[in-house]
């Protein structure tokens, strides 16, 4: 199958499923456009902000983004390009979208809440803290590992075999531009904020100082050191997750959203000019040097497909800036969608490459392999082959550094809401309560423990980062479920997606855990492994026994119905 071939099925399919599949969720849960949302009961300047529908939706897809839709596809390559085509198409639509949608849709419905407050109103309790303990983990978990992602792709030196220390200069003009989008994305929140212009000026605006700091960056690259670039990436996170989302959160993903769109934009004219063949086997093997298919495929392709953090940022962010009701359809479910169109180009863009061509070429990272692929597709109509791996790579960066934004914000969060329940008197809480709800102090210890995780590096942190993404998906399409099923809507189109990533995240984390263990016992484990066995655990115990309490209330009988049965 050449790459325009599978560019048209997935434009097709996608857009499809929007028109069809979306519209038809949005008629039978029931969508108010005239009820005031959360925003705007609730507005406090920070967290609930009422925005427009294209500012919302550069927040919800830059966020959700990260790095899953291009790493995932390229690694899940190994099994064929067959199924991981269908993955990102099945499950993108039928898992995915549904579960962004219908997380942001109960929270709207529950004054702008996160999953956590759903569980407490509609299975319990214990229920809620068990939830929020595993996301305050899964959140230091992906705080730490896009940390020194990102960290490491502003890292200004390289050191050689021979100890020869060099400057990249890709690295220190993706520094330099990312630095200028944060300090343009203050500027820009004020000039959207105390600015009454439409919607074409403020677009203009944001252009204009996209291009402005990519050029800047191309001209003056900053050579910083990894170890520096941890400290300040820190640093940025901590004002990021406190300060007002108007000042710094919106304005940066909306600047960031339009990289990011102009990117695939760009790689989608890249395959129709190029029109590269595929030079990867249909299917290759279940198991391939001992990776099953199932559950590898299915936790390695988790944003593309379904990825449980996209419920944390639908419900613990977007909705609390949602203007109408009808703006959830484009915000969660158009934004998934978006992110499959890119997965999708991730798969053609490692299809492209013939069998170590691309080692050869240096390109050894996904990131570097979908930058070259691009770079390459572009070229045919002429742009610099260099001025776009770079420009690419400056997008991919934008991505993890996004999602740091959100997933710090959630995690603080997710901390504060664990020591509250819906029924707190805020005014008469007790010194303990009103510490640990404090949102400086909640972040700072938030951030300082994935600060220590870093350390330990991305590559012993990641191999956990897809099972407990992939779990919190469960925990997400359960907890929203029983709302639907609470308050008297159909919610039979998440129940297949519920019991198959059940499957799947059992699967994969009980592997993980006999693997390190039979390693504890043999030969003992380092660090990096230990920890990693550690979270595998906790993660695992906290996800069934959330998972159990709410299929509880799945299966309960209707209070009609337990009432008939007594008389």
């Amino acid at each position: 199958m050449s790459g325009i071939m599978m560019m048209v099925i997935a434009i097709v399919v996608l857009g499809g499923a929007y028109l069809l599949y979306g519209r038809y969720l949005q008629n039978k849960w029931g969508i108010d456009p005239k009820a005031k949302t959360p925003a705007y009961e609730m507005e406090d300047g920070v967290d609930y902000v009422p925005a427009d529908t294209n500012v919302v939706f550069g927040h919800q897809f830059a966020s959700i983004a990260g790095a899953g839709p291009i790493n995932g596809p390229i690694q899940a390559a190994i099994f064929g390009w067959l199924p991981v085509l269908l993955w990102i198409l099945i499950g993108g639509v039928f898992f995915g979208a549904v579960q962004d949608f219908a997380s942001m849709y109960a929270s709207v419905k529950n004054k702008g809440r996160t999953i956590g407050y759903i569980i407490e109103a509609y299975i319990g309790k214990l229920g809620k803290k068990l939830f929020l303990l595993f996301c305050w983990l899964f959140c230091i978990l992906v705080v730490a590992a896009f940390a020194d992602v990102v960290a490491g792709t502003f890292n200004g030196f390289a050191t050689n075999d021979a100890g020869e220390v060099t400057k990249v200069v890709a690295n220190g003009a993706v520094a330099t531009t990312s630095m200028l989008f944060i300090f343009e994305a203050v500027g820009l929140g004020f000039f959207l904020k105390y600015t009454k212009f439409n919607k074409w000026v403020n677009t203009a605006f944001a252009i204009v100082l996209l291009v402005a700091a990519i050029v800047l960056g191309l001209q003056f690259p900053m050579y910083v050191s990894l170890g520096t670039w941890h400290i300040i990436i820190f640093v940025y996170i901590l004002i990021a997750s406190v300060a007002p989302v108007w000042a710094l959160l919106q304005p940066r993903d909306y600047l960031n959203s339009y990289l990011l769109i102009f990117m695939i934009v760009g790689a989608v004219i890249g395959v129709f000019a190029a029109n590269p063949a595929c030079n990867l086997q249909v299917f290759t093997s279940f198991n391939v040097d001992g990776q099953y298919m199932f559950p590898i495929l299915f936790v390695t392709i988790a944003c593309g497909a379904v990825s449980g953090f996209h419920s944390l940022v639908s419900s613990g962010t977007a909705s609390k800036q949602i203007k109408n009701e009808k703006n959830m359809l484009p915000v969660s479910f158009g934004a998934m969608l978006m992110e499959s169109m890119l997965a999708i180009i991730a798969l053609i863009a490692v299809a492209s490459f013939g069998q170590g061509e691309a080692a050869a070429q240096g390109l050894t990272t996904q990131p570097q392999i979908f930058a070259g692929a691009i770079a390459n597709f572009l070229s045919v109509i002429g742009l610099p082959h260099s001025l776009v791996f770079t420009l690419i790579n400056l997008a991919v960066s934008a991505f993890a550094l996004t999602s740091l934004d959100s997933v710090a914000r959630v995690g603080r969060l997710s901390f504060q809401e664990f020591f509250l329940d819906s029924d707190t008197d805020e005014k008469n809480m007790s010194s303990f309560q009103k510490v640990v709800t404090n949102k400086y102090f909640a972040t700072i210890i938030t951030l300082v423990l994935a600060y220590l995780l870093t350390k330990v590096g991305y590559a012993e942190i990641w191999p956990l980062f897809g099972s407990a993404n992939q779990l919190l998906s469960v925990l997400a399409l359960v907890a929203c479920a029983v709302f639907l099923k609470k308050t008297k809507r159909q919610g039979w189109m998440l129940w297949v997606p519920m019991v198959f990533m059940m499957a799947v995240t059992f699967t994969a984390l009980g592997m993980t855990i006999v693997k390190l263990s039979k390693a504890f016992v043999t030969t003992g484990l380092d660090l990096g492994n230990s920890l990693q066995l550690i979270f595998a655990v906790l993660l695992l115990i906290l996800g069934v026994l959330v998972a159990i309490q709410g299929i509880k209330k799945l299966l309960e009988k209707p209070e009609t119905e337990k009432k008939a049965e007594r008389v």
